[in-house]
């Protein structure tokens, strides 16, 4: 599929391989999931279905993931066998994507793929759209139990983080990291009581991971970002959070599977969840204070 010095070189393919192999649908299934869900319906990559984060992913009541059983009902109503690979991409340099192929490695699907450069780099090749929804039989498709303790962080595992002085990537914008803002520039400033950071973590912006046409950058560069820059190594136990865990899956999946890190959870409740807290430890620069 591709060739490079990635870790895992096989979790990603270009677009020209997807352009070449878009109609096998027997072997794989093309999904795109986009910060904005109204995106798709303009026009996306031929036999690619949708999935919407929000609705398709997220339990309407809790603040949770769906269950097995409705994860399967996606997967089936999506013509998903496990036997399927699937392959990801989406607009704001694929860190949707990323989260979509996240929730799908904890309910057990390991045969993922992200398409390099995401929809931005399908388009500026000028590429085949359509807005022609493509229909496919139900299958029976058999999730796992939900993998929370693997490759997910909880509020208390983070605090045990913290204790233990372990890495703690923030994967956010400077102003967020800073407790300037509670989101990201140019967006409704919610979703926490408190700005600042989680005491001890470093500040690598997801951003920072990709190149101006949204594919990834080198092993190279990578390393330098991570381990040149802020002294991360692949044997180390490392927990990335965002605002809702969207961007910190992007991270989670450069750390993971293009540097080979053994050992990276995505903390979803992340800045929504911290910020709200009563008690728990927080680094705001901006108000040149820690708050205990």
């Amino acid at each position: 599929m591709t060739t490079n010095g990635y870790a895992r070189p096989d979790m990603i393919v270009s677009t020209e391989w997807v352009a070449q192999n878009l109609h096998d649908t027997d072997k794989f299934r093309l999904v795109e999931s986009n910060e904005d869900v109204l995106v798709y319906s303009s026009g996306h990559i031929p036999n690619a279905v949708h999935i919407d984060w929000i609705a398709d992913l997220n339990d309407p009541i809790r603040r949770d993931y769906i269950g097995k059983e409705e994860f399967e009902a996606l997967m089936s109503r999506s013509g998903i066998t496990n036997d399927t690979t699937v392959i990801f991409y989406g607009d704001k340099n694929n860190w949707w994507a990323a989260y979509a192929l996240w929730v799908f490695q904890l309910f057990g699907h390991k045969n993922v793929r992200i398409m390099d450069g995401g929809r931005q780099k399908w388009i500026a090749e000028g590429r085949e759209l359509t807005r022609e929804v493509p229909q496919f039989g139900p299958t029976d498709y058999k999730a796992q139990p939900r993998a929370d303790r693997t490759i997910r962080a909880f509020r208390d595992d983070v605090l045990q983080h913290i204790e233990q002085n372990k890495p703690l990537v923030d994967v956010r914008s400077p102003q967020e990291y800073r407790g300037e803002l509670l989101h990201m520039p140019g967006s409704p400033q919610e979703g926490a009581l408190r700005g600042g950071h989680i005491r001890g973590a470093v500040n690598v912006p997801w951003s920072k991971a990709v190149n101006e046409d949204g594919t990834f950058k080198s092993p190279e560069e990578l390393r330098q970002i991570y381990e040149g820059e802020q002294g991360l190594n692949p044997q180390d136990d490392v927990i990335a959070y965002c605002r809702i865990g969207e961007r910190s899956s992007h991270t989670w999946f450069v750390l993971t599977y293009l540097l080979g890190y053994q050992s990276v959870r995505n903390y979803d409740g992340s800045w929504t969840e911290w910020g709200n807290l009563v008690g728990v430890p927080i680094e705001n620069p901006s108000r040149a204070e820690v708050e205990a």
